[in-house]
């Protein structure tokens, strides 16, 4: 199938892309990176240097994902996700006489999309958190802590409020915590959990 580059895009000398990937007008992939199988990379999106992104993996347009993100497969970043790796960031060194380099250091700090995740629109994720396997982060949410697997989260900064199936509907909803359930089925597509802790654990995945 190949991979569809747009004229418009400046994809650096080191990119790695994997076949059926498409990279759409004024995006800006930073090298060393690495796309994977399928992915579909929105119009004006920038992918930093040394990012991860793993395959069928899908990022709408004006996506910011800096150094240090790592994102599983199957995992969707809607439009104008911004995506942050220092907690302290200053621009000039303590006595402003010099510009601090933009290179990973010891302030750098890791953040990881799980597979199957969804970040809604205008999110920010804000740096060392993990977004679990098939979470989802509401749009305009702000993201200061890890989020467990399947759980549904909103607001500033975002709190759990719902656990989503794989199919991204949710099954459970609640005000303060979940709800332990020795077996609970999603009403869309069938698919049955367990909940224990605020833990869910898939009864019958998919193979």
């Amino acid at each position: 199938m190949g991979v569809r580059i747009h004229p418009t895009a400046h994809v650096e000398d080191g990119v790695e892309i994997g076949d059926g990937t498409a990279i759409w007008d004024s995006v800006h992939v930073r090298a060393p990176a690495r796309i994977g199988k399928d992915c579909i990379v929105g119009e004006k999106s920038y992918i930093a240097y040394g990012v991860e992104i793993a395959d069928r993996v899908k990022i709408n347009a004006f996506v910011y994902v800096c150094t240090a993100v790592t994102i599983e497969q199957g995992a969707m970043i809607s439009a104008g996700v911004v995506f942050t790796n220092d907690r302290f960031p200053r621009a000039t060194t303590p006595d402003l006489a010099s510009l601090r380099t933009s290179d990973p250091d010891e302030h750098t700090r890791p953040t990881r999309v799980r597979e199957g995740a969804t970040i809604g629109a205008r999110a920010v994720i804000g740096p060392d958190v993990t977004i679990g396997r098939f979470a989802m982060v509401g749009m305009g949410s702000v993201v200061t802590r890890s989020l467990p697997d399947f759980h549904l989260a909103t607001g500033q900064p975002a709190r759990s409020v719902a656990l989503v199936c794989r199919c991204g509907q949710p099954f459970q909803r609640f005000a303060e915590a979940p709800q332990d359930e020795d077996w609970t089925k999603c009403s869309a597509c069938g698919l049955s959990y367990r909940v224990r802790g605020g833990a869910v654990e898939e009864l019958a995945p998919p193979v």
